[in-house]
């Protein structure tokens, strides 16, 4: 069975990126490499294995285009307003808390807030299928 070991985005500003991911979702480096013409830098959390991989591009100067095809990256957390608030205490800027149903039940919970690269990344209550 294959599993899931981490997801990666092409990054501008190593400091800025690993500033935020750090602050919004408490992930810390384990581990980061340099080569020629680019940096790998993974970053996680103690809540799971899985990571996310920064990608800098070394001298490039132009912020990304993110085209029509990326969607977005979620996290789960236990309590989505007091989340939602520490998120506006930081200056992240997260858009109002929705909640989604189907077929009349409760689905999801949730808000999205923008990295400082334009990813949108999606914020959900622990609950159902989301944990």
């Amino acid at each position: 069975m294959a599993k899931a070991i981490h997801s990666m985005v092409r990054v501008l500003d190593e400091k800025r990126s690993v500033d935020f991911y750090s602050k919004a979702f408490g992930f810390r480096i384990a581990d980061r490499f340099v080569f020629d013409g680019f940096t790998l830098v993974y970053l996680r959390n103690d809540e799971a294995d899985f990571e996310l991989e920064l990608t800098i591009n070394h001298g490039r100067t132009e912020p990304y285009d993110l085209g029509t095809g990326y969607g977005h990256i979620a996290f789960a957390v236990d309590d989505v307003e007091a989340e939602h608030s520490r998120f506006e205490r930081e200056g992240f800027n997260p858009t109002p808390i929705k909640e989604l149903s189907h077929e009349g039940k409760a689905l999801a919970k949730f808000f999205f807030v923008t990295d400082p690269d334009g990813y949108k990344i999606e914020v959900l209550q622990k609950q159902g299928r989301y944990r």
